[in-house]
């Protein structure tokens, strides 16, 4: 399992959705500029919508751009323990510990890409393979880690 092409994967999709808010955000306040008409209280009520609709959409870039940050700072090498960056097989499947993205394939294996703050990391993390840990009730060792 090549860690640089999972990296690499993550670091796409990610200015991926970076480009996608920023294009909804310009989307949205060209169409807040085009909607001017004489209605009064209906045009502000509008606007307003769409304002909040941008901090919407501009918290999200905000999130987005911090786990481009922590991902910028991973590095492929192989880890001895649950950290950030470590790919960890369990029982249970294929994790990466990187940002929140989801399920990639990679190698035609599924790896769920999960943050440091998740539920799970927390109750594995710093744990070495070979070593248990329980969520929700469910116990799970750690059979491998690159």
């Amino acid at each position: 399992m090549n860690k640089e092409d999972i990296l690499n994967i993550i670091k796409s999709k990610i200015s991926d959705k970076i480009q996608n808010f920023e294009n909804l955000i310009a989307e949205t306040r060209a169409s807040n500029n085009d909607t001017k008409s004489s209605m009064g209280d209906k045009y502000e009520t509008g606007r307003e919508m769409l304002q909040q609709e941008i901090n919407n959409l501009q918290r999200q870039l905000n999130e987005t751009l911090n786990q481009q940050n922590v991902v910028q700072k991973m590095t492929s090498e192989a880890c001895l323990k649950v950290q950030n960056g470590a790919l960890v097989k369990t029982d249970k499947g294929l994790f990466y510990i990187s940002a929140s993205l989801g399920e990639i394939i990679v190698e035609g294996k599924k790896i769920m890409t999960v943050s440091a703050e998740s539920p799970l990391v927390k109750a594995m993390f710093g744990k070495k393979m070979g070593e248990a840990f329980t969520i929700n009730n469910i116990p799970q060792k750690i059979e491998n880690m690159w």
